[in-house]
């Protein structure tokens, strides 16, 4: 699961924990001038303990987190499933589903795929 540490610069050092990205706080946010945000890989209980040990914990929600240098990262599946990408459209590194989700079985054996009648996909 992907979340992500804001501080006032210094990086979080947690053994049950993984720094994929480290960004400037977004200045549109209040209270954000000098921070840093760092996205994190770890479990749902880590971030219990980061936030009890007095780390800024948030949990990230799906959509998009630029960076500093024209990338970001994507989230989506609720955090638990993310891309770090150099640019919106090149993934870097990703954890995600392994599998493609099973075709949909239709109850009617006459029915057409259009999609791959028309543009054969």
């Amino acid at each position: 699961m992907m979340f992500l540490i804001r501080t006032t610069g210094e990086e979080p050092r947690c053994r049950d924990i993984a720094v994929k990205v480290r960004r400037r706080t977004p200045a549109i946010l209040p209270d954000s001038d000098g921070k840093v945000d760092f996205f994190c890989v770890g479990e749902p209980e880590t971030m219990e303990t980061l936030r009890a040990q007095g780390w800024t914990v948030v949990e990230l929600r799906d959509g998009w987190y630029a960076d500093d240098e024209g990338g970001g990262v994507a989230i989506f599946g609720h955090g638990k499933f993310w891309e770090v990408r150099d640019t919106p459209f090149s993934v870097k590194e990703a954890a995600g589903p392994t599998t493609a989700p099973a075709e949909p079985k239709s109850a009617d054996p006459e029915a057409v795929n259009v999609r791959g009648a028309i543009f054969g996909v």
